[in-house]
């Protein structure tokens, strides 16, 4: 209700949605394809939050209308995108700005950008596209696009030029869950249980059905295909190929120290909360307990770059970043050796277990180590 109140409705859950329902009927059709709309949303909606972090990706990271690969081309009355790269970087950006609620299935996140009119639907009602780029020197390729207004990104002489070759639409809608090699892939590999309400820590250890929503979410987590398992002796992989990702930013290049740098900040400025129904962080036994694969797949969201290097050692994104996590020695091991350690959370009415590291010191994470989650007991 707190978060109704104060118009933070991406925040606000089921009652947040009839509010703004009974507010404008339908918001798909309130507000349609017209970006004049979204642009005059309040800045604190999630629509606003969206198209924002879409402008200023466009501005700063995206290259447009390039001779051959580019992240998009803009023609006279559209601006397409390639799905792909749409979906990776604006939830990176967007969480790496502390903004939750931003949906790890692409899909998802695709309906909601079409929901709140800020990518144009096909012809079916979709909100992917196939099309094919044609460069004014004979280049040519087919991509999944989103379609969005020009006049939704830029204002007057802010426009770029337009694209001197074709974006030639195809016939139909395309199915988002369609990852043919010869197209860009709409659906990424490792997906992350929806985020939706943050709430505050001590009233969700308060509360009982705060702490069965935790049970649930830890549930969720742990029933993926990317289970939290204890990984295999590393004798093959080299941390060579983190150190070679970016020699001209080598403190923002993925590695176990980067990993680290991230989850402290993240944890001291709050934007990764912890000992919450939606935490992937707690504390157990003096020191901070991370949830795995949970936490490493949050990383790789937040730093798509991460897949390329995991594809050349033929690990998913989050081992690749779990590996390096381990290289660091910064995590207690169990008398047998073995790196991974077991919770169980308890609630009123059942009880789960869950997997995943325990820091040797709390001051690795924490300034001033907060009391354990009363809720977790390591077994």
């Amino acid at each position: 209700m707190l978060y109704v109140l104060a118009g933070q409705y991406e925040h606000a859950g089921i009652l947040g949605e009839l509010v703004i329902r009974a507010d404008q009927a339908s918001v798909a059709q309130d507000l349609g394809g017209d970006p004049g709309k979204v642009i005059a949303a309040p800045r604190h909606t999630l629509q606003r939050k969206l198209l924002d972090g879409l402008r200023y990706l466009l501005k700063e990271e995206f290259k447009l209308n390039q001779p051959q690969a580019s992240d998009g081309w803009l023609t006279q009355d559209a601006l397409w995108l390639v799905s792909k790269t749409v979906s990776d970087k604006l939830r990176a950006y967007l969480l790496s700005q502390g903004i939750d609620g931003i949906p790890s299935n692409n899909t998802a996140l695709f309906n909601i950008l079409q929901e709140y009119g800020i990518v144009q639907p096909t012809p079916d009602g979709k909100a992917i596209w196939k099309a094919t780029v044609t460069s004014d020197t004979g280049w040519k390729h087919s991509f999944t696009f989103l379609k969005l207004s020009p006049a939704a990104i830029w204002e007057g002489s802010d426009r770029p030029e337009a694209f001197a070759g074709t974006v030639q639409p195809g016939l139909g809608a395309v199915d988002t869950a369609d990852s043919s090699p010869a197209m860009e892939s709409a659906v990424i590999d490792e997906t992350l249980p929806a985020e939706s309400a943050v709430r505050d820590p001590v009233a969700s250890q308060k509360d009982g059905d705060d702490l069965g929503g935790l049970l649930d979410l830890l549930e969720e987590i742990e029933t993926q295909d990317d289970q939290a398992v204890e990984p295999a002796p590393d004798t093959a992989v080299s941390t060579e190929t983190a150190d070679s990702v970016s020699p001209t930013e080598p403190s923002h290049a993925p590695s176990g120290e980067h990993f680290m740098e991230w989850l402290r900040t993240g944890v001291r400025s709050r934007k990764l909360i912890i000992n919450d129904a939606k935490a992937l962080v707690h504390t157990v036994n003096g020191t901070a307990y991370l949830i795995s694969p949970g936490i490493f797949q949050r990383y790789t969201q937040e730093h798509p770059q991460v897949a390329a290097l995991a594809k050349a050692e033929q690990l998913s994104a989050w081992q690749w970043t779990q590996k390096r996590f381990e290289k660091l020695g910064l995590h207690r091991k169990q008398g047998n050796g073995l790196n991974i350690w077991t919770c169980e959370v308890k609630g009123p009415r059942k009880s789960r277990r869950v997997h995943g590291y325990l820091l040797s010191t709390p001051h690795e994470l924490f300034e001033d180590p907060p009391a354990d989650n009363p809720y977790l007991q390591l077994l």
